[in-house]
């Protein structure tokens, strides 16, 4: 079994295409189709079902894919230990994190970059639920979450703490009060974010227990649209107090304490137990955690 043969395996599934892998492979479709061939001929299974109008893995299929992932991940980590080898200074860091708890990590990098310049920081945008699976199988090196994985391969430092806020427009009828009681927010029309979360669980038990409607009339995929919903008067939202710090400064939002809602948030940067990580890596976890931190 080659490993080029899984590489182009791997793009082809990832892909759902002979001829798009083959422009990401800047290689002929062809060649493309004869080295999936030979990999189906060397294991004696069929891994893709061309039957239909789009490919398809079959059960074999996904097993291949899953460890070419694996062999993948294992040729960037051989390919940064040589380039570290070389420069000490030199590499790439892949950190997971969702469109929220992106926003903790940004003086961290900033004060990585002015140490390592020639680093290269990927933050990619993932589900806070598949960042700790993600950073266990090598797809990143950290990933920042806002809950405890509870997973002994993990290890998990805090960064810092935030809160739910709850933001309604300076215009809002609450937007004079200080505090208010969740039984007075029955009538309201929230904005909600249509991203899964504990927090959300955490908000939607509140109200059940209380027995006060929760009206979710609009559901926006990002932070900074429902912002400008809120800003607009078109409703009322929880959303990360870091989110809506500069909003609450100039006046563009009102924050209004909720009683019985008082939900605090740590926001957790998580990195493999036991795994052997990069300089690069390692230098990061310095300036996050401090000489004290505990790291392999």
């Amino acid at each position: 079994m080659e490993l080029y043969n899984l590489k182009v395996f791997m793009t082809v599934a990832n892909e759902r295409s002979f001829s798009r892998a083959a422009e990401v492979l800047q290689r002929t479709q062809p060649a493309i189709t004869l080295a999936v061939q030979k990999l189906e001929r060397d294991i004696s299974e069929k891994l893709l079902d061309r039957s239909g109008r789009d490919l398809t893995l079959t059960d074999s299929g996904r097993v291949v894919l899953e460890y070419a992932r694996r062999f993948d991940n294992l040729e960037r980590e051989l390919q940064n230990s040589l380039a570290e080898l070389r420069d000490v200074a030199a590499g790439r860091l892949v950190i997971g994190a969702n469109e929220t708890t992106s926003l903790y990590l940004m003086q961290h990098i900033l004060n990585f970059r002015q140490r390592y310049p020639k680093v290269k920081v990927q933050v990619r945008r993932s589900l806070s639920s598949k960042i700790p699976a993600q950073v266990f199988d090598g797809d990143l090196e950290f990933g920042v979450i806002t809950y405890d994985p509870e997973d002994e391969r993990l290890d998990s430092h805090v960064l810092c703490r935030d809160h739910l806020a709850f933001v309604v427009s300076p215009k809002h009828r609450l937007a004079k009060q200080e505090v208010v009681s969740i039984q007075d927010l029955g009538g309201e029309s929230f904005v909600a974010h249509n991203v899964i979360s504990p927090y959300r669980d955490v908000v939607l038990k509140a109200f059940q227990k209380a027995k006060v409607p929760l009206n979710m009339d609009v559901e926006m995929p990002t932070v900074e649209t429902i912002r400008m919903m809120v800003a607009h008067n078109e409703g009322v939202a929880f959303l990360p107090g870091m989110c809506v710090e500069r909003d609450l400064k100039s006046g563009d939002l009102k924050e209004v304490k909720v009683r019985e809602l008082n939900v605090e948030r740590e926001i957790r940067l998580v990195f493999p137990a036991c795994r052997i990580l990069s300089h690069a890596a390692k230098a990061f976890a310095y300036i996050v955690m401090g000489p004290g931190g505990r790291i392999g």
